[in-house]
């Protein structure tokens, strides 16, 4: 499949995008990858000839148009020839000055010239077609681009250089040992040898699960990295939700009055606490209300609510528990959330220690408004979903739900093998689903991955990437 792709994208055309964001700036970046990378752009650039040059090299020069000899723009020229380059094919980067004008100029020279706009993420895709990267690979591209956090760009570095292509192809040739020995009993019975017995395939497919497992546990962590983790800020009016959301992104993105009902709508901003990036929702206090604009308001807390993975649930400390406290605290009982007693500089009528005892959840006393103690909040956060996993970047995180559904169906057909070993299948029927399962964890490294979800994964990257 991968040959037959590779023939199409690279002996027929070379093709050219804007890699830099469109808009004002210091340089942009204008790329080109395929045969006739370097033929292109020497038509287009005026300086030494493109052609003589050494590869991994760059080339000041001009940009002119061959039609009528007209300068476009100074600018600096990378050659880079196959196969040593991100694409294996040859590379030409033309860097200009940044502006959309100009940029878009060359980019439709360079297309008059014989090159075709690029697809989204289409070089990232001719560097798997080329082998140059897998699919996993592919996909921290992707990741390393939209990393919310630097802990999750550190991940998404750790899977570039292979780690989790590498422990997927671990699992593989285990698999294809145990297939080979099995090859081996169908073939030649005569011998039946112990290794080539079904105690044997069933005892490969637990250690199989078992590794599948710890690779699955880091699924949640890898998601939230990737990701980011919504969390709702839900309270009764006026009890610091707005403050709160105001401290975590260090700017004044809602409005703080002792007004209550000052927020009528929810508020939604990425912020990283603690390496943990999370999609806070400041929403309107969920109470009882006639304010027909308030009650469009709690309507949409309670829907960012459900869909919230935690909770930040504020309760104001200085006063005793009311019905919607109790009425909060019950509508959030099956969520994960930390209960924060606001206003305790006031004086604490709820104590974090009966607070505890009443949620059975953590809690934390703060004074949002004198910014005490929000730190314990911050490291109560990264505790409760990044627990024993100090150093994420040197772990081997799986983080996205592709990658996730398909160790769940290598799983089972692995349980399968395991039942039809159980039930004493004959061995050449239960070996069916170990090779099920080798080909399922060849979809997450894309060595078996049909076109259609190769074309729709590089769907997803941005132009010129």
């Amino acid at each position: 499949m991968k040959k037959i792709m590779a023939q199409t994208l690279t002996e027929f055309d070379t093709i050219a995008a804007i890699s830099t964001p469109i808009g004002e700036g210091g340089i942009s970046i204008v790329r080109m990858s395929g045969e006739e990378a370097v033929q292109i752009a020497n038509r287009v650039f005026k300086g030494k000839d493109l052609e003589k040059v050494p590869s991994h090299t760059i080339h000041y020069g001009y940009i002119v148009d061959p039609a009528n000899d007209s300068m476009i723009d100074e600018a600096m020229v990378t050659v880079l020839r196959a196969p040593k380059t991100f694409t294996r094919e040859d590379i030409v980067e033309i860097n200009c000055h940044g502006g959309i004008v100009v940029t878009n100029h060359i980019l439709q020279l360079l297309l008059a010239n014989g090159a075709r706009m690029a697809d989204p993420g289409e070089f990232t895709k001719r560097a798997f077609v080329n082998g140059r990267i897998d699919l996993t690979q592919a996909e921290s591209v992707m990741d390393i681009v939209r990393a919310k956090t630097d802990k999750a760009r550190q991940v998404a570095v750790g899977q570039l250089v292979g780690g989790l292509h590498s422990k997927i192809n671990e699992l593989r040739q285990n698999l294809l040992d145990t297939l080979a020995n099995v090859e081996v009993n169908i073939d030649y019975p005569e011998y039946d040898a112990d290794q080539v017995t079904a105690k044997q395939m069933r005892a490969a497919s637990e250690t199989i699960i078992a590794k599948i497992d710890k690779l699955l546990q880091s699924a949640q962590e890898g998601t939230i990295l990737r990701n980011g983790l919504a969390t709702a800020i839900v309270g009764q009016p006026n009890v610091g939700k707005s403050s709160l959301l105001n401290y975590l992104t260090q700017s004044d993105k809602a409005i703080v009055t002792d007004v209550a009902g000052t927020t009528r709508d929810t508020l939604e901003e990425y912020v990283s606490v603690r390496g943990v990036p999370l999609k806070l929702i400041d929403t309107a206090g969920i109470h009882d209300t006639d304010d027909k604009v308030e009650k469009i308001g709690v309507a949409r807390s309670q829907k960012a609510l459900e869909q919230a993975d935690l909770v930040l649930l504020l309760i104001d400390a200085s006063q005793e528990l009311n019905d919607e406290d109790r009425a909060l605290l019950e509508l959030t009982a099956n969520k994960k959330r930390i209960i924060v007693l606001n206003k305790s500089d006031l004086g604490q009528k709820v104590t974090p220690e009966e607070m505890k005892a009443i949620s059975g959840s953590e809690v934390v006393a703060t004074s949002i408004l004198k910014e005490d103690n929000l730190s314990s909040l911050e490291d109560l956060i990264k505790q409760l979903f990044f627990s024993g996993i100090e150093n994420s970047q040197d772990q081997i995180l799986v983080t996205n739900q592709r990658q996730v559904g398909l160790l769940n169906k290598a799983k089972q057909q692995l349980k399968d093998v395991i039942q039809a070993v159980d039930d004493e299948v004959p061995v050449d029927i239960a070996q069916i689903d170990l090779t099920g399962a080798w080909e399922t964890l060849g979809e997450i490294t894309g060595d078996s991955a049909p076109d259609e979800l190769i074309n729709a994964l590089f769907s997803q990257f941005c132009l010129g990437k």
